[in-house]
């Protein structure tokens, strides 16, 4: 009896987190209309405690949907513009001797805010580039040996302009595996198009917009995710896709254990948001292709053809029985 009542205790934790999620999905999609899916997957990258890299042409909406994001969690905000003239200290922050205490002291810089849009990133040399690594996976920055924590939650959103557009920087392979979720926003359609030119600016909407759940919240959210069961025929089935991606003669290299991880914690945000009390296969596939592309290398078909590499993955690794 007591398990039964610990399963209908865990199905009611699940079933109020994903009725707050689907709160801040709303709230999102009144503002960046017909991008359901993107905005879905930007939500488990947050679940997951992830980080988010958006890939696009400039004036798609990668900003807006940063900005609606942090203005539905009610997180503090920064916005940091990548430019081929920034400096890790411009990101980090710098210490400057004050003359009345006679001593340095340590200015944050934008990186010290819970929600940091890093916005073309692509566009700084990579020894700026590499003011995210650390920030990214331990949630702290060292700034002349000195160590410093960052804000809970900490979540970066970055975007990127297509690698062929002149003065990018390509991002290396490892401040790549630091993302947890590669989208892209693609162009409106034709009706949400229609609107904008008629003077229907979305990001006038912001104004209006009042968090919907609290960084409280958003931490039991977190939690309630990470605690999504996966069965042992799920775990067969995942490392049976990282296996192919390391085995395959068309794949240049696998996916990393690190990526391996990510899946499964995608897996288990996208679960939850879909109401299901387990990982299912059809939500591992549809975290796959946005976790784990970004992270391989196609030994002939180029960029632009590695998300058909993982898709055709999910097709010749057979489902678990």
């Amino acid at each position: 009896m007591s398990d039964q009542v610990a399963l209908m205790a865990d199905h009611d934790r699940l079933s109020r987190a994903r009725d707050k999620a689907e709160r801040v999905i709303e709230c999102i999609s009144h503002v960046l209309l017909d991008k359901d899916r993107e905005v879905r997957l930007a939500m488990t990258c947050l679940l997951a405690r992830g980080h988010l890299l958006i890939e696009d042409l400039p004036g798609v909406g990668k900003t807006l949907l940063a900005r609606t994001l942090a203005t539905a969690l009610g997180l503090d905000f920064r916005r940091i513009q990548f430019t081929s003239d920034l400096l890790p200290a411009d990101v980090i922050g710098v210490s400057v001797f004050e003359q009345a205490a006679g001593e340095f002291r340590f200015h944050p810089g934008p990186l010290f805010a819970q929600v940091v849009l890093a916005d073309e990133v692509n566009r700084a040399t990579p020894k700026a580039q590499s003011a995210l690594l650390e920030a990214m996976e331990e949630h702290q920055v060292t700034a002349e040996g000195v160590t410093y924590d960052l804000p809970e939650p900490f979540f970066v959103i970055a975007t990127q302009n297509p690698v062929h557009q002149v003065g990018t920087f390509p991002l290396p392979e490892s401040q790549l595996d630091r993302f947890l979720v590669r989208l892209g926003l693609g162009y409106p359609s034709p009706e949400l198009e229609r609107e904008l030119l008629r003077g229907g600016d979305r990001r006038r909407l912001l104004k209006d917009i009042d968090p919907v759940i609290t960084a409280a919240d958003l931490a039991e959210l977190q939690s309630a995710a990470a605690t999504v069961h996966v069965a042992e025929t799920l775990l067969d089935y995942a490392q049976a896709l990282v296996a192919h991606t390391r085995e395959a003669p068309e794949f240049e290299y696998g996916l990393s254990p690190r990526g391996a991880v990510d899946l499964l914690a995608a897996a288990r945000a996208w679960a939850m948001l879909n109401g299901h009390r387990g990982v299912r296969p059809e939500d591992l596939k549809a975290v796959f292709t946005p976790v784990v592309a970004h992270r391989l290398r196609s030994r002939d078909a180029g960029e632009q053809g590695i998300e058909s590499l993982a898709e055709q993955t999910l097709e010749r690794v057979p489902l678990p029985g």
